[in-house]
């Protein structure tokens, strides 16, 4: 408790305020800036296997600040240097950053777990989103961190915060990893420096059904990409322009929008914030990713899985009336896992479709989560522990 005092004092009178320099300009304001064992240290008096202050068994989806974020910093040569642990709070942006003027920004986001049995905690395929932001660094004209530093700042943001690692099976920490244009800059052209930061927050569900079947509406006005545009990469520029489309839907009682594509209005891509798999005759059909459907790495991981179980997966170009005939439908990703559809409804006619325990999704929901919360040996490589 001394130590607490000790640290709050050296805050508010030196480190409160403290900024990052990049290139000179200060962009990042941070409240202390520590190694992994110092930063743990800190908060020596708490305990990290329970946290007091959370009610686990109604964690939804929302933030909640947690104790600590990573930060690194892109050096003038265009490479990511060491980053290092601050405790989380507000940043600090000149007005004229080009994440703040053109949207040169990415996002990743990925999950870790408390193990069932021993200490330790569960990564997901960290390196896949590693991988991902590279691809879309690539497309916004933007450096990225090696595949090495991408884990490595996870692991220690998992380590850092781990007192808000939900208990096996109430949830998981949701890891949020972003990429900025920190720089100022004000003609359109790339921002001079860069900014890796990743921060944590502990999640449970993410629609508000829980893990109930959701109820969809297919947008046709409103297209979340279009040929030749960022829709396969993770921008942060992806996302506000469906808001308007989202909230209309949710007004009227759905659970989120699922959009056609923007040239025949035909072929389904995906929903707000999840890829689509619909199930006909014991064949999984999935949109396939043509430059606008974000390459989801649960839609990659399911697709495996599937395979590896003995189902037939293709993945193709899915009609409205592909899935007017559908017995199943689901949808994946980071934050939803694999949630099943109960209903979609398009220009006034809703379509059913089959849920519960013997359905496909199920399946392979089960067997997802069972290798991301360890509850099955990891045959495909796919989990990284941190203990």
């Amino acid at each position: 408790m001394m130590l607490r005092k000790l640290l709050n004092s050296v805050d508010s009178q030196f480190l409160n305020g403290l900024k990052l320099q990049i290139g000179g300009s200060s962009y990042l304001a941070s409240r202390s800036v520590f190694s992994l064992p110092e930063a743990v240290g800190l908060d020596s008096d708490r305990s990290d296997e329970e946290n007091g202050e959370m009610d686990w068994d109604n964690l939804g989806f929302a933030l909640t600040p947690t104790d600590y974020m990573y930060v690194m910093k892109c050096s003038r040569d265009g490479y990511f240097t060491h980053g290092k642990l601050n405790r989380y709070g507000n940043i600090e942006l000149s007005p004229s950053a080009g994440v703040l003027n053109y949207g040169q920004g990415l996002f990743e986001g990925l999950k870790a777990y408390r193990r069932a049995k021993g200490a330790g905690f569960l990564l997901f395929r960290p390196e896949e989103n590693a991988k991902r932001m590279q691809v879309g660094a690539e497309r916004m004209c933007m450096p990225a961190p090696s595949v090495d530093q991408f884990t490595h700042a996870v692991e220690q943001t998992v380590l850092a915060n781990k007192r808000w690692v939900p208990p096996s099976g109430k949830g998981s920490l949701y890891i949020r990893p972003l990429l900025i244009g920190s720089g100022a800059i004000l003609g359109l052209a790339p921002a001079p420096e860069y900014t890796f930061l990743v921060y944590a927050a502990p999640v449970g569900t993410y629609f508000k059904e829980g893990m109930a079947p959701i109820n969809l509406l297919i947008e046709r006005e409103t297209h979340r990409a279009t040929p030749g545009g960022t829709g396969g990469v993770k921008t942060i520029a992806n996302y506000a322009p469906v808001l308007q489309a989202q909230m209309r839907a949710k007004s009227k009682g759905f659970s989120d929008v699922l959009y056609l594509d923007s040239v025949n209005k035909r072929y389904l891509e995906e929903a707000s914030s999840c890829n689509l798999f619909i199930v006909k005759g014991g064949v999984i059909s999935t949109p396939y990713t043509n430059g606008t459907i974000l390459p989801g790495i649960t839609r990659k991981s399911i697709i495996e899985l599937a395979r590896n179980n003995g189902y037939q997966v293709s993945e193709r170009l899915v009609s409205i009336d592909d899935l007017r005939e559908a017995d199943e439908v689901f949808c994946t990703g980071t934050a939803v896992v694999v949630s099943p559809v109960s209903s979609i409804t398009y220009q006034g006619h809703r379509y059913r479709y089959r849920t519960g325990e013997e359905t496909v999704s199920k399946k392979l929901y089960e067997a997802l989560t069972s290798i991301q919360m360890g509850l099955v040996e990891d045959k495909l490589g796919w989990i990284v522990n941190i203990n």
